[in-house]
């Protein structure tokens, strides 16, 4: 019985040891996958940012109102992926540590997504979002936040890794007590084998151009099962990707809530 008690004592010991090595394992690989990933993803824009700002401070004179204006828009557009960077890793953050708060209310959906193309705006300039308003649709109670954050990830996906001139499409109805939004496009879709792993986190398609710190679907899925949804990625049979997003929400139509 001492024998046994020693034994199972050592092998209890040794198991937390392997246990501890992997788990530290990990965590200098995700570490490692975070500082590559955002040192160029954070680098980049602030280097843009800082670089055009010094020409335009050391040759504001000597620079026609065109390059004053192309130097802006650089600007812009590094300032704009340097936030939603960092938006990101304070996204994921508020995942990985359960901080996620609901805060439910009526959401017309149509505006949402309507907002999030008109913020997207100047990155879809060579491709076409068609989105149809749908007047029948009711109004959800959910979190709308946390819901323009999915849909700006998910569109900003697809204008990253289709080619130029591809048409991405946005539907969203209600069906069998679901929010349901669809967002295809046209484009090459996903290889099959690399389907089941879109929505890890640091994970970037093989051989994709550089930007993006492969967090957007981990993001996007996250905020998705929140609402205690479903969230789908396949490729469409005429081709190209499609994310299929099932929400079960309370709804209301305009006349009911009027009532409420």
């Amino acid at each position: 019985a001492m024998l046994n008690a020693v034994l199972s004592s050592k092998i209890r010991e040794a198991e937390k040891k392997a246990r501890d090595k992997e788990e530290k394992e990990n965590t200098i690989k995700i570490y490692n996958t975070l500082f590559n990933s955002l040192s160029h993803e954070l680098r980049t824009p602030i280097a843009t940012i800082l670089g055009s700002v010094d020409t335009l401070k050391e040759n504001k004179d000597k620079l026609s109102p065109l390059n004053q204006s192309a130097l802006l828009g650089e600007i812009d557009k590094a300032s704009i992926r340097l936030n939603q960077q960092v938006e990101n890793l304070l996204n994921i953050s508020r995942l990985e540590t359960g901080m996620i708060r609901l805060k439910l209310d009526w959401c017309d959906i149509n505006e949402l997504i309507y907002t999030v193309v008109q913020k997207l705006a100047p990155q879809s300039v060579h491709h076409l979002i068609e989105f149809n308003l749908n007047e029948e649709t009711p109004l959800f109670k959910i979190d709308a936040g946390l819901m323009e954050q999915v849909l700006h990830n998910l569109i900003y996906n697809s204008i990253q890794y289709t080619p130029e001139n591809s048409i991405i499409k946005i539907d969203a109805y209600y069906q069998n007590d679901l929010l349901t939004i669809i967002i295809s496009d046209n484009g090459k879709g996903f290889p099959e084998s690399e389907i089941p792993y879109a929505f890890d986190k640091f994970y970037r398609l093989p051989e994709t151009k550089a930007g993006g710190s492969g967090l957007g679907l981990s993001i996007a899925k996250g905020f998705t099962e929140a609402h205690k949804g479903t969230i789908k990625l396949e490729n469409s049979a005429a081709g190209g990707a499609r994310f299929t997003i099932e929400i079960p929400a309370n709804t209301s139509f305009i006349n009911n809530l009027k009532n409420e």
